[in-house]
């Protein structure tokens, strides 16, 4: 399903900060993802095991310097700026403050990524409070031609199916800015279940492998564009 080569620029860990290669190599020019911690009593916090999978993946099948590692970080705290890349997930409910909201527009105005998978139940909670940070505008579903879907693997029929929840078609849907893409949300397909360990909900390794390559594009797409 490979496309071809993806040429992938070193990457500057920190949103606006300089690369201090000498002083913290680790930290400053490895990609990491952080989860999104978020009020309302929603389960944030499940399958700790997918982001560090993923990232592995990336590490195997890319040149993109990562550190697969759990890490997480909520909207206040001042660490959320040294993520370029932000994972949300969960079943239930969502709260951002106005406080919050104003952050997280203002983390994506300057060049962060979100990515969102709702893992059933997230939905409705989700795009009412999405419109708290970008009141202007509505989630838009991403055709099949759009360029994430090919940008590394090839998925000509877009978001790949990974959980079954209400027989609905996997969809994609973004927000851009400047004609950037900066949320990008998956619904009716859970890829992210399929970045977790083997064990956890048991899919069959094809499963497994499109889904990892999936979240490749969407490493590789928010890095490069």
């Amino acid at each position: 399903m490979r496309t071809g080569n993806t040429v992938l620029l070193l990457l500057v860990g920190a949103i606006g900060t300089p690369l201090l290669l000498d002083a913290q190599p680790r930290i400053e020019s490895q990609f990491r993802i952080a989860r999104l911690k978020y009020s309302g009593g929603g389960d944030w916090y499940n399958d700790p095991s997918a982001e560090v999978n993923l990232l592995k993946f990336i590490r195997q099948n890319t040149n993109i310097d990562v550190d697969p590692r759990y890490e997480f970080v909520d909207l206040s705290n001042e660490k959320l700026y040294s993520y370029p890349f932000l994972f949300m997930t969960g079943h239930g409910n969502v709260v951002f403050s106005d406080y919050e909201a104003q952050r997280l527009r203002n983390y994506l105005m300057n060049g962060g990524f979100l990515y969102v998978d709702d893992d059933y139940g997230l939905d409705k909670a989700f795009r009412r409070e999405i419109r708290k940070v970008f009141p202007d505008q509505d989630l838009a579903e991403l055709p099949f031609g759009y360029g994430l879907y090919s940008c590394h693997f090839a998925f000509a029929n877009g978001v790949p199916k990974t959980h079954e929840h209400d027989g609905k078609p996997a969809q994609g849907f973004g927000i851009f800015q400047k004609g950037r893409l900066v949320v990008y949300y998956t619904y009716e397909s859970n890829p992210s279940d399929g970045w977790a360990d083997p064990e956890v909900h048991n899919d069959p390794e094809s499963i497994r492998q499109l889904s990892l390559q999936f979240g490749t594009n969407i490493v590789v797409w928010a890095l490069t564009h």
